[in-house]
């Protein structure tokens, strides 16, 4: 090879790196924050964004004034049909059955009016809360906005998530029951 090919060869390298390189920072840019499985913002071990509840009913708080209890956020909507599915099996089967034990379960509706949030609440027949997000800003804290419900966001009594779903499949469902159901007997 003449000094000049491989002259030629390591500049198409370089060039090649720099491109690279320079897409990559334009995309770092451009994301708030990476985006990890399933379309989430946060990862098990993280702390959960804190952020401001605001039931259908009125009733309001932060998520932080939940530290102590076991939280779970089920981010869900009227027009999804998973979640339609889903919200039964939590309601029956760790709603009921834990919420004397210090267990907490929020529905966070996506983007509907108060109205229809209660409708929907009504005609699903559950009795956890469900909250309102216009906006889908508090989802925007966990996945991105492109993102699909339903999913639940598992937060220990010191407020690190601890488990995350994404849509309703029933082998999922039942090892976040046991995450659930574990961390609530570490009292």
């Amino acid at each position: 090879m003449t000094d000049c090919f491989k002259l030629s060869l390591i500049m198409r390298q370089i060039s090649a790196i720099l491109i690279i390189l320079f897409f990559s920072a334009g995309f770092a840019r451009s994301q708030d924050k990476p985006v990890f499985a399933n379309g989430y913002l946060v990862k098990t071990g993280d702390l959960a964004p804190d952020f401001t509840i605001k039931e259908s009913d009125g009733k309001t708080y932060k998520l932080s004034d939940l530290k102590g209890k076991v939280v779970m956020l089920q981010f869900t909507a009227s027009w999804c049909s998973v979640c339609r599915t889903e919200m039964p099996f939590i309601e029956k089967e760790i709603w009921l059955q834990k919420k004397s034990e210090g267990l907490v379960v929020i529905g966070i509706d996506r983007d509907e009016p108060v109205e229809k949030v209660k409708k929907f609440k009504k005609d699903i027949e559950v009795t956890y809360p469900l909250a309102l997000d216009p906006g889908a800003d508090i989802f925007g804290l966990f996945a991105s906005k492109e993102a699909g419900v339903t999913r639940n966001v598992i937060i220990d009594r010191k407020g690190k998530i601890i488990f995350l779903t994404r849509l309703y499949e029933r082998e999922e469902f039942d090892r976040m029951k046991n995450v659930i159901f574990a961390e609530l007997a570490k009292k």
